[in-house]
């Protein structure tokens, strides 16, 4: 069993010899560039993971690893560019360092690289990827559209933002497990299993991003600090306080959330106070307790030498933990 920084050195290096800068290099450059930024590359380690725990050699899930990693990298592109974020792992995002149109493009080359990364794969294990896949990137769009049109929305609910970051982030994260599973030939029943903790875990993850993009320290989390809130983004955060304020606070935070002032830092302060003293902020941490302990339930179910179970349980909990 690898550690984690194992996996990483082992796909990163894998990442490194297969994408490559080609002609048209303002093409491929943003697509190296994004790459090289790093991250915690999360969900392709998942994948290798898996297919380790399963007991098949990881290599053989490498190519399905990178597939994800291209695919949420491709998802990053297009969604800086909808957000209007000038940073991305404390970087210049791909549209500010070239421009929106290159940025779209490189964005949509990634997506078919990705794709073409599954036909190393034999008929059957084909099917089965590139079905999941499929659903999985379908799944991914429905989620950024409902975070779309929760901004112009005055009734989004808290079940309907589970939802959302559920389509957005968890099932990349479920399909990502569950990808390294169907390499290793695991049960039906293990495949579905290993998804249902990935995604759970995935909500509780999303749910810990957004904690951190209000309360985390810019220089660990790599993003820039209340952007969530100065694109007044109605995350648990922002719902949990409407639900939870009186109404004087309640109505200041609908308004804060509906102006954009020349300094921005009043207007993230202010509203961080309404988080804290609505009580918020430590719900929203209940909340990613709560998915976390739904994870961490099901791996009961997963056939898999206990050792490695125990592993799978204290990755969630570190991700609970995690300040970056």
């Amino acid at each position: 069993m690898n550690s984690l920084d194992e996996y990483r050195i082992e796909l990163t290096q894998k990442l490194t010899e297969t994408i490559v800068v080609k002609e048209p290099d303002q093409l491929y450059g943003p697509i190296s560039y994004i790459l090289s930024l790093g991250g915690k590359r999360l969900r392709p380690i998942l994948t290798l993971m898996t297919c380790d725990f399963f007991g098949t050699d990881l290599k053989k899930a490498m190519n399905a690893a990178l597939a994800v990693e291209l695919f949420h990298n491709f998802s990053l592109i297009h969604d800086d560019i909808m957000d209007n974020a000038p940073l991305r792992r404390g970087k210049e995002t791909v549209h500010e360092k070239w421009d929106l149109n290159t940025g779209i493009l490189s964005g949509d080359a990634m997506l078919i690289l990705a794709y073409q990364f599954f036909e190393s794969y034999e008929p059957l294990l084909f099917r089965d990827l590139a079905k999941l896949f499929s659903k999985t990137a379908l799944q991914v769009c429905e989620g950024q559209q409902y975070d779309v049109d929760f901004e112009t929305r005055d009734d989004v609910t808290l079940s309907e933002y589970i939802k959302m970051i559920d389509y957005k982030t968890a099932v990349l994260i479920g399909a990502a497990m569950k990808m390294g599973a169907i390499v290793a030939e695991a049960s039906e029943e293990c495949r579905d299993n290993i998804y249902v903790f990935g995604r759970n875990l995935g909500i509780a993850f999303q749910l810990q991003d957004d904690y951190l993009d209000a309360f985390g320290n810019p220089e660990n989390f790599g993003k820039q600090t209340g952007g969530d809130i100065l694109s007044n983004k109605k995350t648990f955060l922002y719902l949990t306080a409407l639900e939870n304020s009186s109404q004087e606070q309640a109505e200041e935070l609908v308004h804060l959330f509906s102006v954009s002032p020349k300094d921005p830092s009043d207007k993230i302060e202010r509203v961080k106070q309404i988080f804290e003293t609505s009580g918020a902020s430590e719900a929203t941490k209940e909340e990613i307790t709560k998915y976390t302990h739904l994870a961490n339930d099901v791996l009961e179910k997963i056939d898999i030498p206990e050792e490695k179970r125990d592993a799978l349980r204290s990755f969630g909990n570190s991700l609970m933990a995690r300040t970056v």
